[in-house]
């Protein structure tokens, strides 16, 4: 039973609960008021520290997206959780000193790129082909999971301990959550290189390896769109979210409340991904994307209102469910636009450009309270930029590299990779 590829997107699913995405978002979100004034800093300020660690991810992804491309995943992944976790907990030492503030950040940020999807989607990719859409938004589901599972326990540690301990109780979470499922469940598949399957072998290697190089990538147009379109829907849509707590109990919700919203725009995007990656497998991709954005757009009218109650309670849960799209759309769009064969790559290319997207949302907002004392003007901007991104979609044209065409089933490619070991060993081709 445990060979069962659906074991791996469990543990994949597991590992993003405490990814950089969800302590990105929502403990940040959760973060920034007692942190700003503990600091005696703007909002502002401290944003551009997370734009700055989302920089040095970008950075990352490009490192990270490399070595998994080179195989053996998972001896990268184990490594870069620990990491990571130790990077949280060391923003425990933060002082109001921006050279401390963006070097601690900044730490998290580039270590925090081995804890993005970009590993969990490249084995997955190479698992699933005609469900690849549903496996892909079960998976991505875990940054959802997570943001209830980070905001409520970052709330409960911060009134419990003070924000400082909260980080180093952040951090041990994030090694105890991720750390055991990965080291034992997720793997490559292993092709077999027996006579009898020796057709069954051919079949799935051709499928590992199909797809553009790299260079033919980057000569894509469609590399480009994709890139503005995801960098235009991850600023508008994770800026809220980075921002709701903060939003919400200014227009007198209380603390409890705004984190518990937090936590129902997390269930939202759950919610979002695992529609998503249903939708993908049977419907035109670039369609499911308008369809989302288009509630993400009523989600920032909402909050840009500048009303108070149930308003911005739901203009910061159909966020939620936009942001909950786009992590699922991202992944299958380098698949079947690009194929596999350098699918790290490509993917930490355009995840590169992803993570900027998630520094300069919350920073824009940020400086648009500092300067206006209202978050109101850059909402009306993102407003905008979605309309832009929903343009781009209906451009992109057909897929290079859709489900029939890229082997002959997803029950094949499971026959062919069952003889990899039952906790995960890695083996290559």
């Amino acid at each position: 039973m445990l060979r069962n590829r659906w074991w791996i997107v469990a543990a994949s699913l597991v590992a993003q609960l405490v990814g950089s995405g969800a302590i990105n978002i929502f403990a940040f979100s959760v973060f920034l008021k007692p942190v700003s004034t503990g600091l005696g800093i703007g909002r502002g300020v401290l944003s551009s520290a997370l734009l700055l660690s989302t920089l040095l991810t970008a950075v990352g992804c490009l490192t990270f997206g490399a070595l998994f491309d080179r195989g053996r995943i998972r001896a990268v992944l184990l490594p870069a959780i620990a990491l990571y976790a130790l990077s949280v907990a060391a923003l425990s030492l933060l002082q109001p000193s921006l050279a401390i503030i963006y070097t601690l950040f900044g730490l998290s940020g580039f270590v925090g790129a081995g804890q993005t999807p970009l590993g969990y989607s490249k084995v997955i990719s190479q698992w699933f082909n005609e469900k690849r859409g549903l496996a892909l938004g079960i998976v991505q589901a875990g940054v959802g999971l997570g943001g209830i599972f980070v905001a409520q326990s970052a709330r409960f540690l911060i009134n419990d301990f003070g924000w400082r301990k909260a980080y180093v109780g952040m951090g041990v979470i994030i090694l105890l959550v991720a750390f055991l499922p990965v080291a034992l469940f997720v793997r490559e598949p292993v092709l077999v290189t027996s006579a009898r399957r020796r057709t069954e072998r051919d079949s799935s290697q051709n499928a590992l390896v199909s797809g553009l190089t790299v260079a033919e990538v980057l000569r894509s147009w469609q590399l480009w769109m994709l890139a503005l379109a995801f960098f235009l829907i991850v600023v508008t849509a994770n800026g809220p979210l980075v921002h709701a707590v903060a939003l919400l109990t200014d227009r007198g919700i209380s603390i409890s409340q705004a984190t518990t919203v937090l936590s129902t725009a997390g269930l939202a995007m759950i919610i979002g991904r695992m529609l998503t990656g249903y939708c993908l497998d049977r419907f035109f991709g670039p369609y499911v994307a308008i369809f989302w954005i288009g509630g993400a757009m009523i989600g920032i009218g909402l909050l840009a209102s500048g009303a108070g109650g149930l308003v911005p309670m739901a203009g910061t849960i159909l966020c939620g469910l936009g942001m909950g799209a786009e992590g699922d759309l991202l992944p299958y769009f380098v698949s079947r636009y690009f194929g596999i064969r350098s699918f790290g790559q490509v993917y930490g290319y355009l995840f590169a450009v992803f993570m900027v997207g998630v520094g300069v949302g919350p920073s824009l907002l940020g400086y648009s309270f500092d300067r206006w004392h209202s978050y109101g003007p850059m909402l009306i901007i993102f407003e905008v930029a979605l309309f832009l991104a929903c343009v781009i979609f209906l451009r992109l044209g057909p897929y290079r590299f859709p489900a029939h065409a890229s082997m002959g089933g997803d029950d094949e490619n499971e026959s062919v990779a069952s003889s990899a070991s039952t906790l995960g060993s890695i083996a290559r081709p």
